[in-house]
């Protein structure tokens, strides 16, 4: 026997089924769409910090690559020879782009503190890159291409105030060598005057574990076009910046950009700031109306910080002899730089064929190491490999006094003469 409910009680409470579905369902979905609006702020932070965490020495790996990997040997000769230089130094390098802490040593990369210290290298300007075209070439790039340092700053996970602003990252690069400086237990100096420079020289003859960085600046877009800001990174540390990279800014052209102009009347105004302070004038990566304004217009100390010279590989972004004079004329340094595009595809050799040509021009005086490490290149050598370069000159006929000057010599004079 079975109880059945008349059918208009049957009929209603078909009814109160289905909305009670049908509001089942639905607070079913409100409940998932709050779980999910609740748990993706989360989902997405530890996405990004994974991210942050994974990716950047994989982007970097690809990058800043070395023909050989160290460890390096050469003659007894030459190795006894680089042991005994004072002061080993060079003018360019762009560590502080990457996600590296360079008081701790790394199996990739060009440069760190403990590198420098295992090959006795006193002194490394520590230059700062914060705008790079999407396609960048040394023919013909545009500001106005996709910037690809802003996905870099993002995926390492920098400080948002970095990610739209060029000063900002600027003198955030500026910050991370103070901070690696300090954690190295201030085994280095982070110079910005001539008194910094002399701490490290008389540091050094009692611990050569002491070295020092000085800040430089590639490329004046990242004053945004606001004068006032040649002191705000001044303050922040740097000593030495070049106006121009890979496109044509706001202060002038550069060798790679598309009209390749001189300085414009912002740019007159930012010679004028650096000169009051002294700053070191870069011409490497200027146009060649950029670069004749600057002979013409700065009384400021001037040299190149990575470069080749057109006489022994034609580019655009290396130096006539003509511009070779001008610098030697004004007792500039010339930084040779070591990658392919700079010097060609011969190696070490050819990084002294460069140095060779420099001193045979306008003499030894003027030679310098610029090595463009850690600049999205591939090198020699990392900054162990240096020794590489002394049994070159060597072989090149450079001589033990000749080899001391452009290891390190005419740097230091350059330094102790110009600093502020």
């Amino acid at each position: 026997m079975s109880l059945q409910l008349p059918l208009s009680l049957r009929e209603g409470w078909g009814e109160v089924a289905s909305n009670f579905h049908y509001f089942y369902n639905s607070f079913l979905i409100l409940l998932v769409m709050k779980s999910f609006l609740t748990w993706t702020p989360f989902v997405l932070l530890t996405l990004y910090t994974l991210f942050i965490i994974i990716a950047p020495p994989i982007v970097e790996k690809q990058k800043n690559l070395v023909s050989s990997p160290p460890p390096y040997s050469v003659s007894a000769e030459a190795q006894a020879l680089y042991d005994q230089l004072d002061f080993v130094g060079d003018l360019h390098c762009d560590a502080l782009l990457w996600d590296r802490q360079l008081h701790k040593k790394y199996d990739y990369g060009h440069v760190d503190f403990p590198r420098m210290q295992e090959s006795n290298v006193a002194f490394q300007a520590f230059t700062i890159v914060t705008k790079s075209p999407q396609g960048q070439n040394f023919n013909q790039n545009s500001g106005e291409s996709m910037d690809m340092i802003t996905p870099l700053v993002i995926g390492q996970g920098q400080r948002p105030s970095t990610w739209f602003s060029l000063v900002n990252r600027a003198t955030y690069q500026c910050m991370k060598l103070k901070k690696y400086a300090k954690k190295s237990g201030n085994e280095c100096i982070v110079i910005t005057s001539k008194a910094d420079f002399q701490t490290l020289l008389e540091k050094r003859k009692v611990d050569r574990n002491i070295i020092g960085g000085m800040l430089g600046v590639e490329g004046a877009h990242c004053l945004e076009g606001d004068i006032e800001n040649v002191e705000e990174i001044y303050t922040a540390g740097v000593r030495m910046m070049g106006p121009a990279h890979f496109f044509d800014n706001e202060v002038g052209g550069s060798a790679h950009g598309i009209e390749k102009g001189g300085l414009s009347p912002f740019g007159f105004e930012v010679l004028k700031k650096m000169q009051e302070n002294n700053m070191i004038m870069d011409i490497a990566h200027s146009s060649e109306a950029v670069i004749q304004d600057i002979f013409a217009n700065y009384t400021g100390p001037i040299l190149t910080s990575h470069t080749g010279v057109d006489a022994t590989y034609p580019s655009l972004r290396n130096l006539s002899d003509k511009e070779l004079r001008q610098l030697a004329d004004r007792d500039g340094l010339v930084g040779i730089a070591f990658f392919p595009g700079a010097v060609g595809d011969g190696g070490v050799p050819a990084i002294i064929r460069a140095m060779k040509h420099v001193k045979d021009l306008i003499g030894v005086d003027y030679v310098a190491l610029g090595s463009d490490f850690d600049g999205s290149v591939q090198t020699p050598f990392d900054v162990t490999g240096l020794p590489l370069l002394v049994e070159e000159m060597l072989k090149q006929g450079f001589t033990h006094a000749e080899i001391e000057a452009v290891m390190g010599g005419n740097l230091k004079r350059f330094l102790l003469k110009y600093l502020p």
